[in-house]
């Protein structure tokens, strides 16, 4: 009997070995120490051992359970080390390594495009304004020589609030607010952002951001025009930029004309002469609505699309990439 015991043993204690996680384990343990184990099953039989021999095959049994019991708890120390330790292993981190750097916040292109124009005009002396984005009709259309019967107010797709309020369409309204709180010289430019109910395609948004120039003094002519503009495209395009000018008509400037720029990019290559902006010299009936006596004075303007200079800056094709929130575009510019 005692021979069957050490079988069993030896039996049990080689599966053990081979338990190398805490499914194994289980199995083992239900297999041979369980209620319906080997062990169990060795008790249950002592009724069939004659009588003079249960005491010492009851002990003998006992034994053999303490044994596989205290292999038992052993064993399932050392596969929850070695798990732990495997695990360790894993997540070791190398303190070696260069670390992560940050996701490093920048400028959005139309920020730094902003910053750039300004500071152009700043180092030219002009003084950086701000107007209101919500607009009086009288300041958008009437006192720029645009009455309501004016045919170029089909030219403006308008956001009204009420018959006489509006979001502006340019920012050419703070010609009028600059003359009627500052007497000449005046030398400004005015940032902002403006609004047109249009259709969103590739060169148009019913948003965007404008910048206005303008200038009043005596005895300033188209000449002072042209020398600023060229100085403005010198200073952001690059050193051989190229300015000409093309009439065209616009009601609060008189004459007229659109700018084209052409310049050599980074690479090398000549752009060709793009559209950058337009403007002239102030009308006579602006320059009266703006409270500046036009005998004694005269004065240019001249506004210009900040994504335009954007696109025309960076050669993007497409004006909707920029504000698409798409921070592969985005950080191109970073």
């Amino acid at each position: 009997m005692n021979e069957e015991l050490t079988i069993l043993q030896d039996t049990a204690l080689t599966a053990l070995a081979s338990a190398t996680d805490p499914g194994a384990l289980a199995a083992w343990k239900g297999q041979y120490l369980g209620d319906k184990g080997a062990v169990r099953g060795l008790f249950g039989n002592i009724r069939n051992v004659p009588a003079e021999q249960k005491g010492a095959h009851g002990q003998a049994i006992n034994l053999l359970k303490t044994t596989l019991e205290a292999a038992f708890s052993a064993r399932e120390q050392a596969v929850k080390l070695a798990a732990r330790n495997a695990a360790l292993a894993d997540e070791t981190v190398d303190v070696s390594l260069p670390g992560r750097l940050p996701s490093l916040s920048y400028s959005h292109i139309i920020s730094q495009t902003i910053r750039e124009v300004t500071e152009a005009f700043v180092q030219m002396g002009f003084q950086i304004y701000e107007g209101p984005q919500v607009e009086w009709d009288l300041y958008n259309f009437e006192k720029l020589n645009i009455p309501p019967e004016h045919p170029a107010r089909s030219m403006q797709d308008t956001f009204y609030i009420t018959e006489k309020m509006l979001l502006r369409t340019h920012t050419s309204p703070n010609q009028i607010r600059v003359m009627e709180q500052n007497a000449p010289p005046i030398r400004v430019v005015v940032p902002g952002r403006v609004y047109r109910a249009e259709r969103t395609d590739a060169t148009h948004e019913f948003y965007i951001y404008q910048m206005e120039a303008l200038v009043v003094g005596e005895h300033v002519t188209m000449a002072d025009l042209k020398g600023t503009l060229a100085a403005f495209a010198r200073l952001v395009f690059a050193p051989d930029a190229e300015v000409k000018f093309v009439c065209n008509y616009f009601s609060y400037v008189e004459p007229g004309a659109q700018v084209v720029v052409n310049y050599t990019t980074p690479s090398g290559k000549k752009t060709g002469w793009l559209e950058l902006l337009g403007g002239g010299m102030v009308h006579p009936d602006v320059l009266r609505n703006g409270g500046i006596d036009p005998d004694k004075y005269t004065g240019f303007a001249f506004g210009m699309g900040i994504e335009r200079v954007a696109m025309l800056k960076y050669d993007l094709e497409d004006i909707r990439h920029i504000y698409a929130n798409d921070l592969r575009f985005l950080e191109q510019f970073g």
